[in-house]
């Protein structure tokens, strides 16, 4: 098949829309759904993104992608009890590695991730089947599927949902090209290696990145290759936590990361952790709900009237000092980002959500204001002298 005829292009008015290979046949099947315009750009973007942290740590991988930048990425590290709660997986019993890998990448921002396209770098397994059949998805990729986990993906969405199969082997072109306007522009991929070696030029007085770092630094760089920028990513203990894409500024990409990273945290407090809801609400409902709880509407599903909707007890307000007493528990935080800062302020947002590791490019007129910084925070930074923007 060299090409294959889409409904629409972004928007129902975009027609004609297909995708289509110059040079030998398509590398998918298509098993099962009608996948559109941008259920393919989520489906690419993210199974390149899972293909390269499979490649740089060992471990399966699993992105959570929405509207072309990842909500979620993730390697297959296991997960927790406190995890397994949040990531609403405590009931399913043990989870493969490639399980744990989608719990964490869905898990990072469930409101973000709601309506995902998923990416996998393993064959799915009928552990994670399980975990996508009860979410609310768009569709999924991998280069394969167990048999018993393809008739539950099929039974999603009244039969209807996109079940993509690509073949591993495929090597693209070198060189892409894509029309803006009716200009054609023309570049080299970006096929640039991430790994360790990355991280060696450390600028900081402190020199310690330990091995998990520096999995977390790399989960980082990698997601924001495939983030629309200007992007920065969180990361800590397998996963990213926080990913602020597509900002016009830096500091705003840090801000609105570190926001996500904090919520990430504060999801596992008690007192998100003991929150009683009523039986009957759904788990998006539930995601809402704890979103505003921990968040400055709060009065939205505390108010008289509306709490009974959602919880059994009503809970207590979580104050403000409270949560700055939670987060100052979050430590040994990774962070990337797809260029360089300009200022000292988005360390010191960084600092303030835990970060204690750092991945750059370096190459600012004012690196040595950011590796004072760095250092006044006792940071270790890396210079990857490697920019990673993508458009």
């Amino acid at each position: 098949m060299k090409e294959l005829a889409l409904k629409y292009g972004c928007n129902p008015n975009q027609k004609p829309s297909r995708i289509f290979i110059e040079n030998g046949e398509l590398p998918i099947t298509v098993l099962n759904g009608k996948p559109g315009y941008i259920n393919f750009l989520d489906a690419f973007n993210g199974y390149q993104l899972v293909k390269e942290l499979k490649e740089a740590t060992g471990l399966p991988a699993a992105t959570s992608f929405k509207h072309v930048s990842p909500a979620g990425a993730a390697v297959g590290l296991p997960l927790d009890d406190t995890l397994k709660k949040i990531y609403w997986v405590d009931d399913l019993g043990e989870l493969s590695p490639l399980a744990c890998a989608y719990a964490r990448a869905r898990g990072a921002d469930r409101m973000s991730s709601f309506g995902d396209f998923i990416s996998l770098s393993d064959v799915c397994d009928v552990a994670t089947a399980n975990i996508i059949k009860r979410e609310v998805s768009d569709g999924v990729i991998a280069p394969g599927y167990e048999p018993e986990a393809l008739e539950i993906l099929k039974a999603k969405k009244k039969g209807n949902y996109n079940i993509i199969q690509i073949d591993p082997s495929y090597k693209p072109e070198p060189v892409e090209r894509k029309q803006v306007y009716g200009i054609t522009f023309e570049q080299g991929r970006n096929e640039l290696k991430i790994d360790r070696e990355l991280l060696k030029n450390i600028v900081t007085e402190n020199k310690e990145i330990p091995d998990l770092a520096q999995i977390d630094l790399i989960i980082a760089l990698i997601t924001l290759k495939y983030t629309q920028s200007n992007s920065v990513c969180f990361a800590k203990g397998g996963q990213a936590i926080g990913i602020g894409a597509g900002q016009q500024s830096r500091i705003h990409c840090t801000r609105l990361a570190g926001s996500k990273a904090d919520n990430w945290f504060l999801r596992q407090s008690p007192n998100v952790m003991n929150l009683q809801f009523v039986d009957t609400i759904g788990r998006a409902d539930r995601d809402n709900a704890i979103d505003l709880y921990i968040g400055e509407d709060y009065m939205d599903v505390l108010a008289e009237g509306k709490w009974q909707n959602i919880f059994k007890v009503k809970p207590e307000v979580f104050t403000p000092e409270q949560k700055k007493a939670w987060l100052s528990n979050m430590k040994d935080v990774a962070l990337g980002s797809d260029a360089f800062f300009p200022f000292g302020d988005n360390i010191e947002r960084a600092y303030r959500s835990g970060v204690k590791y750092v991945a750059q490019p370096g190459g600012s007129i004012r690196d040595d204001l950011v590796i004072k910084t760095a250092n006044d925070c006792n940071m270790a930074m890396c210079f990857t002298g490697i920019r990673f923007f993508h458009h």
